[in-house]
């Protein structure tokens, strides 16, 4: 299935690139990529969208009982995804720009059929959302040739909303699930008014950031989205989960998502860097997600019990330890500015390598119970 090779690849990719960024950010090795906008790009285009991959592989073949790409058509997304992380090192522009807007079309056409021949019209947009990421990623190359003049760090904001979008529609399906199943008594709650404002804001944002809306709007769409999900997130009863790890990982991460929010608030009335509500969002919530999702449905797919052990729980805690110190250390030690992103990106990494080691064996074998996955 699709989460072994993909989940994998991301959790090298994570650990290993940001080492590397930090480094080169820290003037202690030669540049790899050109600029933040490339570790921008490369940590949504490169590592988000293969976890993004890993799971509809999975989950689509799940709701719709029928095969996605596997065997050798698995083989040739994974192998587009890897070319298009060693192209963005290369001055081969045209091509990078090709291939890396291929892989979001491969992952679309792969869940596409399934979908489809289905009826799984409730997932249709799933499609849609990454054909919108083949395009962003396609003007983000444009744009650094010099072919389109607008605003990288515009595209890569978009890219960012859309993964978010995706993020607060998985998470409003499965974490209530989560809980109400490994919390007993927790009695978590969705609510159509909650589920349609935070789904709903944060569509509004992602539109309002596409036409390059006046920040007033924005800031209002945001306090929205703030509000919508924070009140979603207590609906959900978060308190209730500090023994399950698999359930409380997912918390923490959907916590950082009205502290992202707040923070853009914060920075489009120029109180703060808007890179604080970025990382945020980019390492709290994407990445504290990713992680959370990777544990447990490599987990429970390679027919393991739903138990988060040592490995786990270091891996949430070293995740959100990075998100506290790269969003608040700054802000808190910026004389130490450059020391705070160094000891942000060694959690990070030593997060995603953890995840790597514990999970080889489960990601490279057989299920345990004998089943296919």
């Amino acid at each position: 299935m699709g989460f072994r090779p993909f989940y994998l690849a991301a959790s090298l990719f994570a650990a290993a690139s940001i080492a590397l960024w930090a480094l080169q950010y820290a003037g202690a090795v030669s540049p790899l990529l050109r600029g933040a906008a490339w570790h921008g790009h490369e940590m949504l285009f490169g590592f988000a969208l293969a976890v993004i991959a890993g799971f509809l592989f999975t989950a689509v073949r799940n709701w719709t009982q029928r095969p996605t790409p596997r065997g050798a058509a698995l083989a040739a997304i994974v192998g587009l995804w890897l070319a298009a992380r060693i192209l963005v090192l290369t001055p081969f522009g045209i091509a990078s720009a090709i291939v890396n807007a291929a892989f979001p079309l491969a992952v679309a056409a792969g869940i596409a059929v399934p979908l489809i021949a289905s009826g799984n019209r409730r997932n249709y947009f799933f499609i849609a959302l990454l054909a919108a990421c083949s395009a962003g990623t396609l003007v983000f190359h444009l744009c650094a040739l010099g072919v389109l003049p607008w605003d990288e760090g515009a595209i890569l904001q978009c890219g960012l909303d859309v993964v978010l979008f995706v993020v607060t529609v998985v998470a409003g399906r499965v974490i209530p699930m989560f809980t109400n199943n490994g919390v007993p008594g927790a009695g978590a709650q969705r609510k159509p008014w909650a589920e349609r404002a935070a789904l709903g804001g944060v569509l509004a944002v992602l539109l309002l950031d596409a036409i390059g809306a006046p920040r007033a709007l924005i800031g209002i769409a945001c306090a929205v989205a703030a509000a919508a999900n924070l009140a979603r997130w207590i609906l959900w009863r978060p308190w209730k989960t500090p023994r399950a790890p698999l359930v409380w990982s997912l918390h923490a991460a959907y916590a950082w998502i009205p502290i992202h929010f707040a923070m853009r608030i914060a920075a489009l009335d120029g109180l703060i860097a808007p890179q604080w509500a970025t990382h945020a969002l980019t390492v709290g919530t994407i990445g504290g997600m990713t992680l959370a999702m990777m544990t447990r449905t490599a987990r429970g797919h390679s027919g393991r019990p739903l138990v988060a052990g040592r490995a786990e729980v270091a891996c949430y805690a070293l995740v959100h330890a990075a998100a506290l110190v790269r969003v608040f250390g700054g802000i808190l030690l910026p004389t130490l500015y450059v020391g705070t992103i160094v000891a942000a990106a060694c959690c990070w990494s030593a997060a995603f390598a953890t995840y790597a080691i514990a999970y080889w064996p489960i990601l490279t074998r057989p299920r345990i119970d004998g089943q296919p996955g």
